[in-house]
């Protein structure tokens, strides 16, 4: 039998696999999701994600220690507040969680880049995502609210503003906040491709930002749709979205590689709450090999399309990339 084609050619060491490696990934598309919450000296372990904290703010400056010193560049802050309200004031307060943990960390970690999470839903009583008009959330009047809050993040020293709440036009409302302030160069990362998941379930414990009533689905979007998610990544970097996300990473390849496809801007990919606790869980009972599952993820969404991913594996992949293991 004469083959002339013989792919395992190039599979032949791990010199030339890595050679030929057509996904390729480094250190600085890492990011890491963090939650920071009141108090004094408290590390709280999050039932549902083992391993991951809500960090109180003298604690937030050990943490990033330890996320630089790994090489992880980029961290996003997701603040939990002891007060809240019905129209979620804390989001915007010049002296809010996310507000102080900013000025904390510029101070004592200036070469990391801070990445915030713009929505209402840790902030508000009801624990939806924006201004309630009855049981329905207020779009429009939602909008002023989510660009005051980004504008407050830019002024306490976010690197970037990352809306999630899915409300129409919120990236305009917030590009023209921040440019009417002089905020010309801060940019969006949009959750623009969000779904409403069930993938989100520890988030919530995480965040304490379950809603009261109801659910998401009127603004977060159906999973079975693909071309609704295009005309919201279109949209939004219409309005001035600088980078554009997709959330969750690992059910939706599909939606990162199309959105790479249709548009000129970066796209980001969430590794979400439930695929580490899954990821988590089953390592904890021996069933899968840790370390080469939460590589073939990352693996996965980068070969998509991804040239961002948020996750909260981010050490482990830092030290994997670092052990030549992945990358």
């Amino acid at each position: 039998m004469e083959l002339t084609k013989r792919p395992r050619r190039l599979r032949g060491s791990e010199n030339l696999r890595k050679m030929v490696r057509e996904t390729r990934m480094d250190k600085s598309s890492l990011m890491y999701p963090m939650f920071v919450m009141e108090g004094e000296n408290k590390e709280e372990e999050i039932p549902s994600m083992t391993g991951q904290y809500r960090y109180s703010l003298d604690r937030l400056p050990y943490k990033l220690e330890q996320l630089s010193k790994a090489g992880v560049g980029s961290v996003m802050f997701f603040g939990i507040p002891d007060h809240k309200d019905e129209v979620g004031s804390g989001a915007y307060d010049p002296e809010g969680i996310v507000q102080r943990a900013l000025r904390i960390a510029k101070e004592k970690f200036p070469e990391l880049y801070y990445v915030t999470d713009v929505c209402m839903c840790e902030y508000t009583s009801h624990g939806h995502c924006g201004v309630l008009c009855g049981h329905d959330v207020d779009n429009d009047k939602t909008l002023e609210l989510l660009a005051k809050t980004a504008l407050s993040h830019v002024e306490a020293g976010a690197d970037m503003v990352a809306p999630s709440d899915m409300m129409d036009g919120r990236v305009a409302a917030i590009r023209q906040c921040l440019d009417k302030a002089g905020h010309y160069t801060t940019p969006i990362m949009s959750y623009a491709v969000k779904y409403a998941s069930a993938f989100y379930g520890p988030f919530r414990e995480a965040a304490d930002s379950a809603p009261s009533f109801g659910d998401r689905k009127s603004y977060q979007m159906d999973p079975h749709n693909s071309r609704e998610g295009l005309k919201e990544a279109l949209a939004d970097v219409e309005e001035g979205a600088d980078i554009i996300m997709v959330k969750p990473a690992l059910a939706y390849q599909d939606m990162i590689w199309q959105v790479k496809e249709i548009t000129n801007v970066p796209v980001a990919a969430y590794s979400v709450s439930g695929e580490y606790a899954m990821v988590k869980a089953a390592a904890a009972n021996g069933w899968i090999d840790e370390e080469r599952i939460v590589g073939e993820m990352a693996t996965g969404a980068f070969r998509s399309g991804a040239q961002i991913y948020l996750t909260y594996y981010a050490e482990l992949l830092a030290r994997l990339m670092d052990e030549g293991r992945i990358g």
